[in-house]
């Protein structure tokens, strides 16, 4: 049987926008420009977890990386990681080629180069500082929670991967950024 040897791992909405939070996808199911490079360069995929889906439901509501910045949150993502390190390092082991990551900028859980935050907290109902605590969502450099402590694993583990993301609003630069790396 013919194999490639070669594997990336994905966030988990490239390949389910489903599991996003509700109106914050523009696709309908695999993001397909992501898709058909790895079909045509002949790569297989490991899909990440989505920690927002696991630990909140699909019912949740948008939220910034301050309120994922806890102490729980990042347990939980290295509980779901560690699956994921032992892959990789059998992959290795056996000679495959684990090429990198890629993330979802503007994600406060799998953001790479972009993750969102603000001040928020509390309850939406009844707030009547509801709109002045949206107003401050801001996109700021660096990595969500997610790609945070899976970057802090790779290293403990002394796996080296590069890291990219896909850029919704600039599908043209994420394909070339995407290319790079494989």
């Amino acid at each position: 049987m013919k194999r490639g040897r070669k594997v990336v791992l994905l966030s988990h909405c490239i390949l389910n926008a489903n599991s996003k939070v509700e109106r914050l996808s523009d696709y309908e199911g695999i993001i397909p420009s992501v898709a058909q490079i790895l079909i045509e360069k002949g790569i297989g995929v490991i899909q990440l977890p989505c920690p927002e889906l696991l630990n909140c439901g699909i019912r949740r509501w948008g939220q910034v990386k301050e309120q994922y910045d806890n102490f729980h949150f990042r347990q939980e993502c290295r509980k779901m990681l560690m699956p994921i390190i032992s892959q990789v390092s059998d992959y290795i082991a056996a000679g495959y080629k684990v090429l990198g990551v890629v993330g979802i900028d503007g994600s406060p859980s799998c953001g790479v180069e972009i993750t969102c935050s603000g001040d928020w907290k509390g309850e939406l109902c009844g707030n009547p500082g509801l709109d002045e605590t949206i107003g401050t969502l801001k996109m700021v450099s660096g990595k969500g929670v997610f790609m945070e402590e899976f970057s802090r694993l790779l290293e403990e583990h002394g796996i080296n991967l590069p890291f990219t993301a896909v850029d919704e609003s600039d599908m043209v630069s994420s394909a070339a950024n995407i290319s790079k790396i494989l």
